[in-house]
């Protein structure tokens, strides 16, 4: 019987054949943190007598969340993180000189390569498996015996095999296809699995969709989500390499076998999809955008932003429906770029005065608005589209508050429009 691609990455860390349900202890490439998450793993490695990383050049923090700090506490906990980072004189620590938001900005900085295992204090780590990676999130106390030992424990997941078939259509994008598989699978639909992408549709995902799959698989209650490289992944981590002087790590790559065992099989034709809107309050609440238009919702605010979708490709396609117009005049439109790169690759294509000509504000790189933090607050009763990737009831603010996700151009033309939008009819 053959192997998926995560059960050949573990294999290879554990140097032996492995098959999904198998429990191994492999040692981790990529170990990543925040300064939410970070304080509490610093204090368990403290506490356990550590007085060094056992491999310091494998872990990374990125201060992303409550920076610049909204208020002293998110202060003080920064500077826990600070205080960690400068007595270890850790290689891989971000703050504001060069911050972006973790999932965005490990990928820029080509820290994480295909056929890694890759550790992080949030959910959404999962994201690096759009680079052919095993990517994961594990709690605080889970990092902290990786920064101590180098390594952890896994259950090899079994693997769902996702098809996707056709060429999606206009305004069709990453996030409607994770939305759809969530939709019909539920939030539940893949606890402790791994997804893997596959099919012919997926030679028409740059990476910007697929970071936004494999950032959402969590919200179906995958372990992670997983595509093969590709030219347009090879690609990708050439520029990466190019313009950091090279990558991390050299990529292993690993593609499953055709006997490879799944444990289910899932098609979607990319190409029938409308825009999917994720109403209140689960991202397995899907409804095409059809349905929204005719609810005819009216909109508070716009977020278009979050390691979900706050990409190039995002912004020029906000900007696209947004230039020459106004946003609506009851309703507020804030822009996040996901690193300060991008943010100056915007400024450099004149999306950046796009926007704000058309009445967005643009802030800078955080996870602030997405988590209810800052830069975003939702009040009582108000609706907001996003594009980040949670609904729960209070996520982004007041609990009476409503959020629809949805890609950035329905985001756009909601914010155009004050209410939930086709981007299709502009």
């Amino acid at each position: 019987m053959g192997q998926t691609i995560t059960e050949k990455i573990f294999s290879e860390h554990a140097n032996r054949r492995v098959k999904a349900g198998e429990i191994v202890r492999v040692d981790i490439d990529m170990i990543i943190g925040n300064d939410i998450t970070t304080p509490i793993s610093i204090r368990a490695f403290e506490e356990s007598g550590a007085k060094s990383l056992a491999r310091p050049d494998n872990f990374s923090i990125v201060m992303d969340h409550y920076i610049p700090a909204k208020d002293i506490a998110s202060a003080n906990q920064a500077k826990i993180s600070r205080d960690f980072a400068y007595k270890h004189n850790l290689k891989y620590f971000f703050d504001e000189k060069d911050m972006g938001i973790e999932h965005a900005l490990l990928p820029e900085k080509g820290l994480v390569v295909p056929g890694d295992i890759i550790i992080g204090a949030d959910s959404h780590t999962c994201t690096h498996g759009a680079l052919g990676a095993f990517s994961t999130g594990m709690g605080s106390t889970d990092i902290s015996f990786g920064m101590i030992t180098g390594g952890n424990w896994f259950k090899v997941p079994e693997t769902i095999k996702v098809e996707l078939i056709g060429k999606p259509a206009k305004h069709i994008y990453g996030k409607d296809i994770i939305l759809e598989l969530i939709r019909q699978i539920g939030v539940d639909g893949a606890l402790y699995k791994a997804i893997e992408f596959v099919g012919d549709g997926v030679s028409y995902l740059n990476m910007a969709d697929r970071f936004s799959i494999a950032n959402m698989v969590i919200e179906a209650g995958a372990k992670n989500g997983i595509f093969a490289v590709d030219n347009i992944t090879e690609e990708y981590l050439e520029a990466r390499a190019k313009i950091n002087g090279g990558l991390r790590a050299e990529p292993k790559i690993h593609y499953s076998d055709r006997d490879a065992s799944y444990c289910q099989t899932i098609t979607i034709d990319i190409s029938k999809l409308s825009p999917v809107v994720a109403y209140p309050f689960l991202p397995s609440n899907g409804k095409s955008i059809e349905k929204a238009v005719s609810d005819d919702l009216k909109i508070d605010q716009v977020m278009i932003g979050s390691c979900t979708n706050g990409r190039i490709e995002d912004l020029r396609i906000a900007s696209e429906i947004v230039k020459g117009k106004r946003v609506a005049k009851h309703t507020r439109m804030i822009v996040t770029p996901a690193t300060q790169k991008i943010l100056l690759q915007a400024q450099k294509e004149g999306l950046i005065d796009t926007l704000i000509e058309a009445g967005a504000v643009v802030s800078n790189p955080t996870c602030g608005a997405c988590l209810g933090g800052y830069m975003g607050i939702l009040g009582d009763g108000e609706r907001c589209v996003a594009t980040t990737n949670r609904n729960f009831v209070g996520r982004m603010g007041a609990r009476t508050s409503e959020i629809y996700l949805a890609n950035s151009a329905v985001a756009a033309s909601s914010a155009i429009a004050g209410k939930i939008s086709d981007p299709r009819d502009i």
